[in-house]
């Protein structure tokens, strides 16, 4: 179970947003490229001031992250705007936001660096596990327990808690530790759904 599959009715609150916007004439890549300058800007300013009262932003920006990341795909599909440059703006682009925004939990207190840059890692090769299975079997594998909708809800909540409760710094090592192995996980479900299509013909 994972949050792509109540991604249909979340679009579906996002559609009259989408018409908007196509009348306006803002495109997929437009959206595509607000997302990443928005993480861009929210990852510098938590390493400018990596304060566990300023990590509040990370459930605001990751939901604004994921509802422009739904709209822009709706645009494509249901608007005629696909192209091979959006499909590389996407791709490449979720990886880079993801970076932008999680790379300064290294920066809070009590919290361990190789562990949040091996964690870092583990989550940019379960999106490239993700396109493999697309260029293997067609099929871009969305496999969990922890893809992109599902990172955003954990660190999102995670952002929160220390917020309200910033002594929850001691407990970071424990947290990236288990997320790392969220994130192995996932990257051996999107590889073994590869091999699953390829065993079904």
């Amino acid at each position: 179970m994972t949050l792509y599959q109540i991604k249909p009715a979340f679009q579906g609150l996002l559609r009259p947003l989408m018409f908007l916007l196509y009348r306006h004439r803002i495109t997929a890549n437009h959206i595509t490229l607000a997302a990443m300058v928005l993480s861009f800007i929210t990852g510098a300013l938590l390493i400018a001031f990596p304060r566990p009262s300023l990590f509040i932003l990370l459930p605001i920006v990751l939901f604004v992250r994921m509802a422009l990341n739904a709209l822009d795909g709706m645009l494509a599909r249901e608007c005629n705007q696909k192209s091979r440059l959006g499909a590389i703006l996407n791709e490449t682009g979720d990886v880079l936001s993801d970076i932008a925004l999680y790379l300064p939990f290294m920066l809070l207190p009590d919290s361990n660096i190789p562990l949040v840059l091996v964690m870092l890692f583990c989550a940019v090769m379960t999106e490239f596990c993700g396109v493999l299975a697309q260029t293997i079997n067609g099929i871009r594998s969305y496999a969990g327990p922890l893809g992109k909708s599902d990172r955003a809800l954990v660190f999102g909540t995670w952002g929160l808690a220390l917020a309200i409760w910033p002594q929850l710094v001691q407990w970071n090592n424990v947290m990236w530790g288990i997320a790392t192995l969220l994130l192995v996980w996932t990257v051996i479900n999107r590889c073994r759904s590869v091999l699953r299509d390829e065993v079904a013909k």
